[in-house]
């Protein structure tokens, strides 16, 4: 049975991390209450939002929703940005909304994203208590001259701390990201955040490399050689597959299987719902910026918060293109998603779908990457082998026709 995965977008964030090339804003609170009342409008209109812009077919979604809505929903994934400092109470509002629109097939994977210091023990039991049952913490590091360096409010006790507090709520489904390449980062510091991890003994890591972005405060500074913002100091790229390999390596020997190129799970924790977006999946993106998918056509909500909440207002539609998407770049990003995770993508599926004849374009590409030893087949799947993860994006280019 086809599922439906449920993403929401809150902007905000304590503060605004000078690596972050993210849609996100540093905000008061005054402006969380408005910001809420968008979501649950948005949910409230739902059909006839995407009615209108020809994502569900108009003749019926009065009387019911059509075809993508209709689906139970397994997961939800509140992200950002920093949802937890929404609070409790205006996300059980949320949930209530859900609840009234969308049907659920339990058990519900639902999980928030929270920074260190965002959340004390009587708010998680809260969060807890609405249904919340995955956290993800934004750990970046366990050296605190690499967190500060990079504008994070909070030091690697605070997310010790955050990890007991989530226990101690009664969260059984915690994961920790980890940043590769942040200033001021030494094999030495970045292996004691590797052990930091291992002896909080989160169920889930995210290994992921700083990004040189000109998106990104950081990013900019270092791609025109300056130095603000510790520009000087953010390690090489041969740092970086270092560290990527390093935590590779340490990570399996703790117990974490590499299931995707930056994820790591003990048995069954996987995130389902990042998974929805590597398989391909229907999920729906719900608030600022939100993107979704019902495996033909993508489409996008306003980035601003403000833009978004006057149309909502309104009574218009949030959304600020959809796109259609060809046979092609269906194709396309069946390899470049599915081939992210450690098992791969099945060729005979794909071929079933969309024809075997239709796949004859990628044939070439494909004889040539598994020639070179970039990818592997067997069983009529492809996947990447390990010594293929540093570069995945250049193969994955490969796949574009």
């Amino acid at each position: 049975m086809q599922t439906l995965g449920i993403y929401i977008q809150v902007p905000f964030c304590a503060s605004k991390c000078s690596f972050c090339n993210f849609s996100s804003q540093v905000a008061p609170h005054a402006v969380f209450h408005a910001y809420v009342q968008a979501i649950e409008r948005e949910i409230e209109r739902l059909a006839d939002i995407y009615a209108t812009a020809g994502i569900v077919p108009s003749d019926d979604h009065r009387d019911k929703a059509a075809g993508l809505l209709d689906l139970p929903v397994d997961t939800v994934y509140l992200g950002g940005g920093t949802p937890s400092l929404l609070g409790s109470e205006r996300l059980a509002r949320i949930v209530v909304a859900l609840e009234r629109r969308f049907q659920f097939a339990p058990p519900v994977e639902f999980t928030i994203e929270g920074t260190p210091g965002s959340a004390d023990d009587r708010e998680l039991e809260r969060l807890r208590a609405l249904g919340i049952n995955r956290l993800s913490i934004g750990a970046q590091s366990f050296a605190d001259r690499e967190l500060t360096s990079v504008g994070r409010l909070h030091s690697a006790a605070d997310t010790a701390e955050l990890v007991e507090s989530a226990r101690r709520a009664g969260f059984t489904n915690i994961s920790l990201d980890l940043i590769a390449g942040l200033p001021h980062q030494t094999a030495a510091s970045w292996l004691h955040s590797l052990e930091a991890t291992a002896d909080l003994a989160p169920q889930h890591v995210s290994v992921y490399l700083f990004e040189v972005d000109e998106k990104s405060r950081l990013g900019s500074e270092v791609l025109s050689h300056g130095t603000h913002y510790h520009a000087g100091a953010v390690p090489d790229d041969e740092f970086m597959a270092d560290a990527y390999e390093r935590a590779r390596s340490f990570l399996s020997d703790h117990g974490y299987a590499q299931y995707e190129i930056s994820n790591f799970a003990q048995p069954g924790f996987e995130s389902r719902h990042n998974r929805k977006y590597w398989r391909l999946e229907p999920y729906v993106g719900l608030g600022a910026g939100a993107h979704s998918f019902d495996g033909l056509k993508r489409w996008s909500n306003e980035t601003s918060p403000e833009v978004y909440q006057a149309r909502l207002e309104r009574d218009g539609s949030p959304i600020a293109e959809v796109r259609w998407l060809s046979l092609d770049q269906q194709i396309e990003e069946f390899f470049f998603l599915g081939l992210r995770e450690s098992t791969g993508v099945d060729v005979g599926a794909a071929a079933e779908r969309w024809g075997r004849s239709t796949l004859d374009r990628w044939q070439p590409a494909i004889a040539a990457l598994r020639e070179q030893g970039w990818i592997e087949e067997s069983g009529g799947r492809i996947r990447l082998p390990e010594r293929s993860h540093l570069i995945s994006n250049e193969i994955f280019q490969e796949f574009l026709v």
